[in-house]
This record gives C-alpha cells, sequence and structure tokens, in this order.
C-alpha cells in the first residue's frame, strides 16, 4: 500500500532484484548494451546529401528530344545489326508481291479480249464485258480494270466468266511462286529436288469450264416474273448442249504419271500414243473412237504451238477424288486446261499459248457437236462406271458389316460384365476358366483347320 502512494505522488519505485539461478550467474553481472551516440550535425549533413551510386557516371537532366546528349552510337550496335536484315526481308516481300501482281496482270491483259470475245460477263463486277465496237479499247496494263482479276492469296489470283451457250462458266486460277518468302521458296525447291514425292513449285494457269450439259433451264438464272413465264419458249430454240459422259485427256508426258497417281478420273482410262500428236504429248482415253473424235487438226497445232508451257487438256465427268460411298455424286461435265507461266511478266510472252486457250474457250461448241459415240463405245464407257461402282458398294458393305460386328461385339461385352457382377467370387472363377476353356478350343480348331 506504501508503494501505491509512493508512485502516485511522484517518487521513482526501485525494482527489486529477481533471485538468480545458479545456471545463470556468469551472465547476472553483464551490463546492458546501450546504443551509440549519433551527433546531430552529422546527422543532417548526411540526410541533406543525395545518395550517389559508386559505379555509375552522373547522366545530366537535358530536354526529352535532345537524345544525343543522352545517348552515343555505341547504345544501337544491337540495332545497327537488326535493321539491315529487317529491311532486306521488308524490301524482297515488298518486291514479291508487286512481281506477282505484275504477272498477274499481264496475263489478264493479254487474254482479257479473248475471254471477252467468248463471254458476256468476264470479271466479278456482274457487267458486261465491253466491244470492240463500244469504243473501248485497252493501250495498256493500268487500263485493265480491277474487277477483271482478284487477288486471292500473295501468290494467287482468279477470274470468272460466265454468259455463253454450252458453258455456264469458267473458272481460272494463277498460281504464281511465293516471291514474297524467299526462304519458303528456297525450301519448297529443295525439298522437291531432295524427295519425289514433294511436288516442286511451278506457274501455272488452270482453268476449269463447267458445262451445261442440257441443264440450262436449270442453270440460267430468271431475273424478273416476265422471264420465268416465258422461260419454255426461251429455252425453246436453243441447240442441245448435252454429250456422252467419258473421261478423255491430251497430257505431257512428264506430266503423265503424277497426273494418274492424283486424279481419279484419268486412272480410268489407258494411255496411247497418237502419230498427229508431238513425242513428248500423248493421249489418255476410254475409247480410241473419242480420240478419232476430239483431236482435231487446230488442236493438234495448237498443243504444238504451246510446246513446254502445255501440261494437260482433260474432258471428264467424273469427281478429281475417288468417292468414298457410293452415294457420292459426281461433279458433272466439265474441262480443265493447265499451261505453265512464262517467266517474263509482258503480255506479249503469251502469244505461244494464246491458240491453245481459245481453242479451250470453243471446246464445248465441238463436244456437243461431235461427242454422240456409237452403242458399243458408251457401253464400254457404263461397265468401266458400274464396276468402280461395284467396288463403292462392296467397300460399303464390308464397312457396315464391320460396323454391326463391333456392335454386337459390344452388346455380348455389356452382357458377360452384367452377368459376373450377379455371381460370387468362386462363381465368377469358374465361369472366367470355362470361357477361357472355350477360346483355347477355338484356338486349337483354328490351327487344325489351317494344318
Amino acid at each position: 500500500m506504501a508503494d501505491y502512494f509512493k508512485g502516485l505522488f511522484g517518487q521513482k519505485q526501485v525494482p527489486s532484484q529477481a533471485p538468480v539461478d545458479d545456471d545463470f550467474a556468469d551472465y547476472a553481472g553483464a551490463p546492458d548494451p546501450s546504443p551509440a551516440f549519433i551527433s546531430p550535425s552529422t546527422a543532417a549533413s548526411a540526410s541533406d546529401s543525395p545518395a550517389v551510386p559508386t559505379s555509375t557516371s552522373v547522366i545530366p537532366y537535358t530536354k526529352w528530344y535532345r537524345i544525343w546528349e543522352r545517348a552515343s552510337p555505341a547504345d544501337f550496335y544491337q540495332e545497327a545489326v537488326i535493321m539491315p536484315f529487317v529491311i532486306i526481308l521488308i524490301s524482297l516481300h515488298v518486291w514479291g508481291r508487286r512481281k506477282n501482281k505484275r504477272k498477274a496482270r499481264g496475263w489478264i491483259t493479254a487474254h482479257a479480249p479473248a475471254l471477252e470475245k467468248e463471254f458476256a460477263v468476264v470479271g466479278f463486277a456482274g457487267k458486261r464485258s465491253p466491244r470492240a465496237d463500244d469504243g473501248q479499247t485497252r493501250t495498256s496494263d493500268l487500263a485493265v480494270p480491277a474487277e477483271l482479276l482478284k487477288e486471292k492469296t500473295a501468290q494467287e489470283y482468279t477470274t470468272y466468266a460466265t454468259g455463253r451457250q454450252n458453258v455456264a462458266f469458267i473458272d481460272i486460277k494463277l498460281s504464281l511462286y511465293k516471291r514474297y518468302n524467299p526462304m519458303t521458296l528456297m525450301l519448297e525447291k529443295a525439298l522437291s529436288f531432295l524427295f519425289e514425292s514433294i511436288t516442286p513449285p511451278v506457274e501455272r494457269m488452270e482453268a476449269t469450264a463447267y458445262t451445261f450439259d442440257g441443264k440450262e433451264r436449270d442453270l440460267v438464272p430468271v431475273r424478273s416474273k416476265q422471264e420465268l413465264d416465258n422461260k419454255d419458249s426461251r429455252f425453246k430454240g436453243l441447240p442441245q448442249s448435252t454429250y456422252d459422259n467419258f473421261v478423255w485427256a491430251v497430257v505431257h508426258k512428264e506430266r503423265m504419271k503424277r497426273l494418274r497417281d492424283d486424279r481419279y478420273d484419268v486412272s480410268l482410262t489407258y494411255t496411247k500414243d497418237h502419230s498427229k500428236l508431238p513425242v513428248w504429248a500423248t493421249v489418255m482415253s476410254e475409247s480410241a473412237e473419242i480420240t478419232d473424235q476430239l483431236l482435231t487438226a487446230d488442236l493438234v497445232k495448237a498443243i504444238e504451238g504451246a510446246g513446254d508451257a502445255f501440261e494437260y487438256l482433260i474432258v471428264t465427268d467424273q469427281p478429281v477424288d475417288k468417292p468414298q460411298k457410293s452415294t457420292d455424286t459426281p461433279p458433272g461435265k466439265r474441262l480443265t486446261l493447265s499451261l505453265l507461266l512464262p517467266s517474263s511478266t509482258s503480255p506479249s510472252a503469251y502469244t505461244p499459248t494464246h491458240p491453245l486457250l481459245s481453242y479451250f474457250l470453243r471446246f464445248p461448241d465441238t463436244l456437243a457437236a461431235l461427242a454422240h459415240f456409237r452403242a458399243e463405245v458408251g457401253r464400254k464407257i457404263r461397265t468401266t462406271r458400274e464396276e468402280e461402282m461395284k467396288k463403292l458398294k462392296k467397300a460399303d458393305e464390308t464397312e457396315k458389316a464391320e460396323e454391326r460386328r463391333v456392335e454386337s461385339d459390344k452388346k455380348k461385352k455389356e452382357m458377360r460384365d452384367n452377368r459376373l457382377k450377379g455371381l460370387s467370387a468362386e462363381e465368377q472363377r469358374k465361369y472366367l476358366e470355362k470361357e477361357r476353356e472355350r477360346g483355347n478350343k477355338k484356338q486349337e480348331k483354328k490351327m487344325s483347320r489351317k494344318a
């Protein structure tokens, strides 16, 4: 109580010393550590002076745009090494795209008059092609409308034409080198040189014409109710555009093997040289009579004029890829022409192949007039189609039988599992032993039957 009043009136209380344990007697007399004394003047001077790195130099403060005062050429050595390669790649990319565009426009400049002469609509504008009597002439590459040619990718250009008798429409595709990516182009050429299975990159024009084959009523669009009412009279006076089903081709011999491997329709034909053709070309046909009718003197002359630029001319009614099921329908009758493109971008470089393309555009008229063969030829062609259809049906039946077998095995397994679940451990063991014995007996029977 006395200690309480002493503390209340401000008297200091002396703490009583705790009893010292004998085990810690050596540490009992050690003084408490006291903090080091820091002079106020020393602390103030230390806080006023800024911290300066010991190993770096002081960078002077300048305006944000005075870069030369804060940096030196040594700071840009890495960029100096990288930038030339970036500039070269960008330059090659721009040059390659422009080169391909000039080449495509050179092709359309050379062949636009022939397309516009044969078709009412050329290009993707949906307008009537200009005629010579309209007073519209093209004097340069720049005069070719952009609607005539569409850039699908940097190395692929397409065009389209429609509005002609016997032809529903024609698609033309230009495949060019990947000049905008030289590394990829060199790699593709190297791999095609090392491996025969890889097709070497080439520049080609591939045109595919889809014939009406008597289906004008279904394919020609009707734009008004009046045309719909007069539909019967509209097609009444037209000549017949139908022709027989067959596959026939004239092929460059260097392309013959790969073409037979890549295309299903050409694999149905047999190859035979013809005396009218040059030695580097051959005929692939289902009948010799077809060749006699279609291999005209004008066609032979055009092929000879095209020379090594000619790859193949195919007339077919079968798909390019082999059908997987008997229900797959054929894509319809069509004609395909493939030509290699010259290295020059000038329109005059296409003069040797121009007659062949012009003949190709008029070839459907020849088919509608001449491609009607004797009954024996048609019977032979139908037999080939029926044999292929039997193979497809047999493959379908085999596939369905396999599906039924898998489904049956699945049901048997479910029944077996359900039966085993209701058995005890001893009954399951006996059931599995009997099952194993039956399997061994079946295997023995198979072995004895083989022996």
